[in-house]
C-alpha cells in the first residue's frame, strides 16, 4: 500500500502558475503509475493527467493540455503536476492517486481510472 500527500496548492490569479507536488511512501514507487484529478464545488471528480511507471507516458485532460505538465522523480518518490497560464475554471481540490502498473494497464484499457490509492487533496483556487 501506498500513502500519497498533497502539497503546493493556494491562491493564485487568473494567468499565474503553480507547481504541486506529491510524497508517495513506501520504497516501491517506480511500481505505480501516478495521477492527478480534481473536484471542483458541485461537480464530479474528473481527471487531469497521469503517468507511467517510468514517466515515459504521460496523458492529459483536453482541459489542461499545453498547460500543465506531470512529472515524476522516482528517486524523491515524488509527482508533480506544473500549472500554468491558470484559469478561474481550474479552481478545484486536486487530488494525486497511483495504481500498480498492472492494475493501471487493465483499469485503463477498461475505460477506468487506473487509480487504486487516493491523497487527501490540495485546494487551488485561481481568482479572476
Amino acid at each position: 500500500q501506498v500513502q500519497l500527500v498533497e502539497s503546493g496548492g493556494g491562491l493564485v490569479q487568473a494567468g499565474g502558475s503553480l507547481r504541486l507536488s506529491c510524497a508517495a511512501s513506501g520504497r516501491t514507487f517506480s511500481s505505480y503509475a501516478m495521477g492527478w484529478f480534481r473536484q471542483a464545488p458541485g461537480k464530479e471528480r474528473e481527471f487531469v493527467a497521469d503517468i507511467n511507471w517510468s514517466g515515459g507516458i504521460t496523458n492529459y485532460a483536453d482541459s489542461v493540455k499545453g498547460r500543465f505538465t506531470i512529472s515524476r522523480d522516482n528517486a524523491k518518490n515524488t509527482v508533480y503536476l506544473e500549472m500554468n497560464s491558470l484559469k478561474p475554471e481550474d479552481t478545484a481540490v486536486y487530488y494525486c492517486a497511483a495504481g500498480r502498473n498492472t492494475y493501471y494497464i487493465i483499469s485503463r484499457s477498461r475505460g477506468n481510472d487506473g487509480m487504486e490509492y487516493w491523497g487527501k487533496g490540495t485546494l487551488v483556487t485561481v481568482s479572476s
